[in-house]
């Protein structure tokens, strides 16, 4: 298990625990993780681990995880938070999401989709 600490910024992030619970599975990556909140609160994020052909759909992708804080900024920018910041946060997350939709549209048409083959 290891500790990440790159959301660390504020007093209340401060006091946000994520740790890795796994060890990196066939594409290098994580799948396992746990965000602590004050009073105990624990929330576990999985992601998806191994092919869906293979494995079924047994965890949350990227893209999902994107679309939420792209949906939570979006209307952060509608409100009366809006700001610089929040709108430059959003490009981002929207390209970030825009290039992993491509990689998925692209694997799909050499047809290696749901493979391990890279």
């Amino acid at each position: 298990m290891r500790e990440l600490t790159e959301h660390v910024v504020n007093p209340v992030n401060d006091l946000l625990t994520i740790t890795v619970l796994d060890e990196p599975g066939a594409g290098g990556a994580n799948h396992e993780y746990m965000i602590e909140v004050p009073q105990g609160l624990t929330h576990r994020i999985s992601f998806q681990n191994g092919t869906i052909p293979e494995k079924g759909v047994n965890g949350v992708t990227q893209e999902a995880l994107l679309a939420i804080v792209a949906d939570r900024l979006r209307a952060f920018q509608a409100g009366p938070f809006s700001n610089g910041y929040n709108e430059r946060a959003l490009q981002h997350v929207e390209m970030a999401l825009s290039e992993l939709k491509a990689r998925t549209q692209e694997r799909m048409n050499r047809g290696v989709e749901g493979t391990h083959t890279v």
